[in-house]
């Protein structure tokens, strides 16, 4: 499934994902930018349309929760930006990333060891 995400939308979906099912008005309230009741119930129709939310009724209002998890957004997001910008190559996204932050040696030690499971799931795929 390709998830598409506008800023605003991952805004709200970020809310959802933090705090569980939440009514407009608490997602309003976990927004860093002030948005109207209206612009917040909006949106969260929008991503319910587009699958990505789900809502209950709870008495006279609905209670709004995230129908995919923020990982497989990520993983999307990431093919997505990976196809677009960087000719689907995840080493050349990987290299600008770490190229631009400043790592401290603790990060590097995760992406080295992250790098080296990766070399040796493809090995141990390799000799079967």
């Amino acid at each position: 499934m390709d998830i598409y995400l506008t800023d605003r939308e991952s805004d709200v979906m970020h809310v959802l994902w933090e705090r569980g099912a939440s009514t407009v008005t608490e997602v309003r309230e976990g927004l860093a930018d002030d948005l109207a009741y209206t612009t917040v119930l909006t949106i969260l129709r929008t991503l319910e349309a587009k699958g990505y939310v789900e809502h209950e009724e709870e008495g006279r209002t609905y209670r709004y929760s995230a129908a995919i998890e923020r990982q497989a957004a990520r993983k999307s997001a990431l093919s997505h930006l990976a196809s677009k910008l960087f000719q689907g190559s995840a080493e050349l996204l990987m290299t600008q990333l770490v190229s631009d932050q400043k790592l401290s040696k603790d990060q590097i030690a995760r992406l080295r060891k992250l790098l080296d499971d990766k070399a040796q799931e493809s090995k141990s795929k390799g000799s079967k």
